[in-house]
């Protein structure tokens, strides 16, 4: 099975939380004594982890000089999910389902802040092309801060069939584009709905859009033509969120 190293207090904690069998080491810097870090040291006792008291120097090169906070852990990684079990685990989970879909995301960061903001969104899944599009990767898991282990998250091989999938499934596609002359608060997110955004720069593809029952915009009062990916996300999904929370009349 194929393993990565991931790092970071949030990252590695998640992990110990969620699936602390897949963790092969975990190593932790000798002198760093904190109550963060003590905590993740109980929780790893409590899940029968074994750790390993490392210098400084040893994290910096087993994590390739990344900022690890004096913690990493070698991490079975999952296989991740494609289009067929998305459809079915949907199924199981009750309506109405909220989806992120990240059209050809590349930054890790991105992605990671990405996870973060679904996870606080309650965001049943998150949507990927395995093609052009950063996975997974020990940088997501840490800037996503432990989202990327609680977020269910799927990569597929034909983004365009899968949002096609959705939409006989009853999900409604609404996709961001600066181009479309829809306020995104104009739209109900009452209903099952995906979120369908672009990539950094470009946006989402043509197929994409086509695909897409609304296309819609976030107004720019200043000079900015338009937000990164991730601060996007944002608005979009809590304004899901705000609808949804909103009193009935």
């Amino acid at each position: 099975m194929k393993s990565s190293v991931i790092f970071g207090l949030h990252a590695v904690g998640s992990a110990l939380k969620n699936d602390a069998n897949n963790i092969r080491r975990l190593l932790v810097e000798k002198r760093r004594q904190d109550k963060r870090l003590t905590e993740l040291l109980a929780l790893a006792g409590q899940k029968g982890v074994q750790v390993e008291e490392v210098s400084k120097q040893a994290l910096d090169r087993f994590t390739g000089g990344a900022r690890h906070q004096s913690v990493a852990a070698d991490y079975v990684l999952a296989e991740v999910p494609g289009e067929a079990q998305l459809l079915e685990d949907l199924e199981a989970r009750e309506r109405p389902w909220l989806l992120l879909v990240l059209d050809g995301v590349q930054d890790p960061h991105n992605l990671g802040a990405c996870l973060r903001t679904a996870d606080a969104a309650g965001v049943d899944a998150v949507i990927c092309p395995r093609d052009r599009a950063t996975g997974l990767t020990p940088v997501v898991m840490k800037v996503a801060a432990g989202a990327a282990g609680r977020v269910p998250f799927y990569q597929v091989t034909n983004l365009r069939r899968t949002l096609e999938a959705l939409q006989q499934a009853g999900v409604w596609l609404i996709g961001t584009s600066d181009k479309a002359s829809d306020d995104y608060a104009a739209i109900d997110y009452t209903t099952p709905v995906a979120i369908v955004m672009g990539s950094e720069g470009k946006g989402i593809r043509r197929l994409t859009a086509e695909a897409c029952d609304s296309l819609v915009r976030i107004p720019m009062a200043g000079e900015v033509s338009s937000l990164n990916v991730s601060v996007a996300t944002g608005v979009l999904l809590f304004e899901v969120v705000r609808q949804r929370n909103a009193p009935s009349a």
